[in-house]
């Protein structure tokens, strides 16, 4: 069945002379999607898609976990988990779910073919899995890990039946999309839209919604207009430049949240020359100076945060100093808002032995973080006063993933979602070696390196002592902050916008999810 045939064929079915009915849902979302595979790439657009099909072990919330496919567990001693699975539940081709297809969908996890973001760190510390019967699972660990519950529940699960005998082909065709999930998939378009059913046969709350059209609009006027238009219900990701135009809108309302989201500037530790930085004549530099502390002590001292924040994100977003936002978990408040200070970032550079600067080239998606490109364009004219020259790259996220994924920038933009709501997430992900091996620093895309952070990582994700593994994230805040591991520069907010009626409440994250939308009352 030819997918984009059949989801004009649905399409029409769905629709009627106004466009929508009561039981249907039209969302408008941001994150383009990779694929189909629930456990290929750990991207946004990614996860959204699948919470509609397919199911972790836990139900996660941004502050809690609640149960899932699990209905309890609990470690029984240092080293071992055992999660106590929900019987009942059933595949939407009728088969029974049990704890072998969790043993299964942890093993695949670990190495999907193709990944550029793999699921890898959630079980870096996973030593073995194993069902002692069909509705008890068992995770050994390599060492004790008191994240353990978090980290695991970030993988979707697929059954053995299917996923055994299917590549991220058979996923991406719709052939191998059987989940537990509320909705069942209907048609696929890849850059186009998703349509769902609901899953009668789900095993929890019946979803609200009887067909979902979930459809990808990259750019937020074009998701602002349809919104306005009545093409879609829903839109995600609301531009800062739109907010207050929707807040005076009568027949639509604005929801904003307080979001995870930090974006990021990662500066390249690679050594040896970069074609992407070269001297003021044109000619690569012997080598790299963004591994010097001072050439990047100036670089964030060149940028006016408070500027970018009031005037391109118009206050929808707060200044970033560290990688988690204020009042979470491994939050430093003894590390301050950085300076604007160009005359001090110039004296640096002349010590670092650029007094005249040089060119940098500087890489970001056009397609993936709300407004990075023009923070990035405000970013390189900061940078331009203090002599540093810079080409700014716009480019699709397809290529863009790719690329940075393995190093071959200068600087890489990255807009981090601390998804599970504490410092230890991005510290084992954007700032640990990046080491496959070990299942850490899987988006840290410049290959920052620090011993000591690295042994902060080591020491917090053993530590079942909250008030000291805070302390220990906490300090190794501070580590980066002195260090210049990365540039942060601002967190989002979570702000949604629906049609009259509607009411949008988040789940975990950003992620955006027809199961977050419900009828006010």
């Amino acid at each position: 069945m030819k997918p984009l045939l059949l989801t004009l064929l649905t399409a029409a079915l769905l629709t009627g002379a106004t466009g929508v009915t009561a039981q249907s849902l039209r969302i408008a979302y941001a994150d383009p999607v990779s694929s189909l595979d629930p456990q290929l790439n750990n991207h946004a657009g990614d996860r959204s898609l699948a919470l509609h099909v397919w199911e972790s072990l836990l139900d996660r919330r941004d502050d809690k976990n609640l149960p899932g496919l699990a209905e309890s567990w609990k470690a029984i001693d240092a080293t071992t988990w055992e999660f106590k699975i929900r019987q009942g539940v059933k595949w939407q081709d009728g088969q029974p779910f049990t704890a072998d297809d969790l043993v299964f969908s942890l093993e695949r996890a670990r190495n999907v073919p193709g990944s550029v973001a793999p699921y890898s760190s959630s079980l870096r510390t996973v030593e073995s899995v194993s069902a002692p019967d069909p509705y008890t699972l068992r995770v050994k660990t390599t060492v004790p890990n008191p994240l353990l519950v978090q980290n695991i529940d970030s993988v979707y699960i697929v059954s053995r039946h299917i996923g055994a005998k299917s590549s991220t082909e058979d996923y991406n065709s719709g052939k191998a999309v059987i989940g537990t999930g509320p909705y069942r998939l209907v048609s696929y378009a890849q850059g186009d839209r998703t349509l769902f059913e609901r899953n009668k046969d789900y095993w929890g709350t019946q979803p609200l919604w009887d067909t979902v059209d979930y459809r990808f609009i990259a750019n937020p006027a074009s998701r602002t207009a349809a919104l306005l238009a009545g093409d879609v219900d829903v839109i995600d990701k609301v531009s800062p430049q739109d907010v207050k135009k929707l807040q005076a809108t009568p027949s639509v309302k604005v929801f904003a949240y307080p979001g995870l989201r930090a974006l990021l500037i990662q500066p390249s530790f690679r050594p040896g020359p970069n074609e992407f930085v070269r001297d003021n004549q044109g000619r690569p530099l012997a080598e790299n100076p963004l591994r010097d502390v001072r050439v990047r002590q100036a670089l964030s001292l060149a940028i006016n945060r408070k500027a970018i924040v009031e005037r391109i994100l118009q206050n929808t977003v707060t200044e970033a100093n560290q990688w988690m936002p204020a009042d979470t978990f491994g939050y430093n408040t003894d590390v301050k808002n950085i300076a604007n200070d160009p005359a001090q970032a110039k004296k640096l550079l002349a010590e670092a032995g650029f007094p005249d600067g040089f060119q940098l080239t500087v890489h970001v998606p056009g397609d993936r973080y709300p407004l990075a490109p023009e923070s990035m364009q405000a970013v390189a004219q900061f940078w331009a006063r203090i002599g540093i020259k810079v080409d700014l790259q716009v480019v699709p996220w397809s290529v863009y993933a790719a690329r940075a994924n393995k190093n071959e920038y200068a600087v890489t933009v990255i807009a981090w979602g601390n998804g599970t709501g504490e410092a230890g997430y991005g510290l084992l992900n954007v700032l640990a070696s990046a080491d496959p091996s070990k299942g850490q620093g899987s988006s840290n895309w410049g290959r920052y390196s620090n011993p000591q952070v690295d042994r902060d990582l080591e020491l917090s994700s053993a530590e079942f002592d909250e008030a000291k593994r805070e302390a220990i994230l906490r300090d190794s805040v501070q580590r980066v902050s002195d260090d210049v591991g990365i540039l942060p520069l601002f967190h989002y907010q979570n702000i949604w916008a629906a049609r009259k009626g509607l009411r949008v409440d988040p789940l975990v994250s950003d992620r955006t999810t027809a199961s977050m939308v419900t009828e006010e009352k």
